[in-house]
């Protein structure tokens, strides 16, 4: 999965503001987490033992007093049977939220798939995968993203596209295909939740922006709620 992260990073940048700052980056919150000792993403290893090595290495060094201070963008769960993916920014409202878990979903199937067929994983370089995140963090889906498959630059939509043709039978093996599609299209077309923002503050300052953001919350909330369900 990790060449993919950056293209998570892009489509879930939802921090573009900081202290009431505009701070130029769609996800803020990626470089803001990239000032924690373990952070960004995973290194490169082998197996779930060798992962335990490196995730012992680290807390042999006495840097991080536990190893929920570990803050990979994939990670493995200390506490469930399952892998954490934390690229993406918290979500304005549940759509982009399930078109994010859905194709994390198609991506960690698509890895097994094909750790299970012997196909050698993508392996680009740290530095490359890190520049790759930084350029997504700072720009989203405007102007060109990192191809994890050759490692140079191409339109957005066209590496979201890469990626939606690299998991599509995963998608469609979980019946996620349409909504998964529908929500990376409106993400393309409509913006990200910094554009979103950032189109609401420029719209009506602090104010609008805030309203987007609760009036938005409101909204996720109210779905799938009983119609006949009394709202206070």
């Amino acid at each position: 999965m990790r060449p993919w992260l950056p293209v998570l990073v892009a489509l879930g940048g939802n921090s573009p503001f900081w202290e009431g700052r505009d701070t130029g980056f769609s996800s803020w919150r990626t470089v803001v987490f990239g000032r924690w000792p373990v952070s960004g993403p995973p290194p490169f290893v082998a197996d779930g033992d060798a992962y335990e090595e490196r995730v012992e290495a680290l807390m042999a060094t006495g840097v991080i007093p536990d190893r929920g201070q570990i803050y990979w963008q994939a990670r493995l769960s200390e506490t469930y049977p399952t892998l954490e993916v934390r690229a993406p920014d918290v979500q304005l409202d549940v759509a982009d939220a399930v078109t994010l878990a859905g194709l994390t979903r198609a991506l960690v199937t698509t890895a097994l798939r094909e750790a299970a067929d012997g196909v050698p994983p993508l392996d680009p370089p740290a530095s490359i995968l890190h520049a790759a995140g930084w350029h997504a963090a700072r720009h989203g889906l405007s102007g060109t993203l990192v191809d994890p498959r050759c490692g140079r630059p191409s339109a957005a939509s066209e590496v979201v596209d890469a990626l939606l043709h690299h998991v599509g039978a995963a998608l469609e093996g979980s019946g996620d295909a349409e909504r998964v599609g529908a929500g990376v299209r409106r993400l393309l077309d409509e913006g990200t939740g910094a554009v979103r923002q950032r189109a609401a503050e420029a719209e009506g300052s602090l104010k609008a922006l805030l309203e987007l953001v609760t009036q938005t919350g409101r909204r996720s909330g109210r779905q799938g709620r009983n119609p006949d369900e009394r709202v206070e």
